[in-house]
């Protein structure tokens, strides 16, 4: 009985040699230049943004935490904030939990849904 083999032949060199070596290192590097300006660069201005509208929030601003509560800030300590939600209602989140500071007309509007 004869077993036959499939014949695993390489394809012919092309010329030079070093022209497919150097066309995988430019594709690589478009991928990365892509994956920056389409992921990476987006991401940090987002981070950015963020870290400025924590800073900048004030006792007495409306927000929306991460968990989707509204509240009102009270104080303000080194690591996290003190919010207010109802009377006599007060909770500590986290500075990053913070998603977005409520303006004074989305601010009514929110509340009235």
């Amino acid at each position: 009985m004869t077993f036959i083999l499939p014949a695993f032949a390489e394809a012919p060199a092309a010329p030079g040699g070093a022209a497919p070596l150097f066309h995988t290192f430019v594709m690589m590097f478009l991928i990365i230049i892509i994956f920056y300006f389409l992921l990476i660069r987006p991401q940090k201005k987002r981070q950015e943004e963020h870290h400025r509208m924590i800073e900048a929030l004030k006792k007495g601003d409306e927000i929306i935490t991460s968990a989707g509560i509204h509240a009102q800030i009270a104080d303000i300590r080194e690591d996290h904030f003190v919010l207010k939600i109802a009377d006599n209602v007060r909770i500590k989140a986290t500075k990053a939990s913070i998603s977005q500071k409520i303006s004074g007309e989305a601010g009514g509007e929110a509340k009235s849904k």
